[in-house]
């Protein structure tokens, strides 16, 4: 049974306007981080990505003695590659059932003999572009 004759209390306009001066507070404080995240996992998820495809393009040099050259590119770890250097003992599973996109929808950019090193490997990261975020095999972090 309910008993009317008792009041009950609200909150005032105040109390309510001061719980939303707090959380406006905390959701500048604290969004701006939240949203920075994103953009670094897909930078993380680039240099595994990267991790991986050096990898296999290790596996590739095991079995043939020599990395695949620019022109026969990543795609030498899916399917044998045509033209020179030939892989006289390319696995016939291949390294890898596909070669990635990075995080962004771009392909990998792969160089043999690179500048940075025997190979590149590396993204363009979230511009697309040859840039100062740039992410690859010689900049791991």
């Amino acid at each position: 049974m309910i008993n009317l004759n008792k009041t009950t209390r609200g909150f005032t306009l105040i109390e309510v306007m001061v719980v939303v001066v707090i959380l406006s507070i905390l959701a500048v404080l604290v969004v701006p981080k939240i949203m920075s995240k994103p953009e670094q996992a897909r930078k993380t998820q680039a240099m595994i990505s990267i991790n991986s495809l050096e990898s296999a393009l290790r596996y590739y040099h095991l079995d043939n003695s020599q990395y695949p050259s620019t022109d026969q590119g990543l795609e030498a770890l899916v399917r044998k590659p045509s033209g020179t250097p030939e892989p006289k003992n390319w696995n016939k599973d291949g390294y890898m059932d596909r070669i990635p996109k990075d995080p962004w929808g771009n392909p990998y950019r792969y160089l043999s003999p690179g500048t940075h090193g025997k190979i590149d490997i590396s993204s363009w990261g979230p511009d697309g572009t040859a840039s100062d975020d740039d992410i690859g095999n010689w900049n791991r972090k």
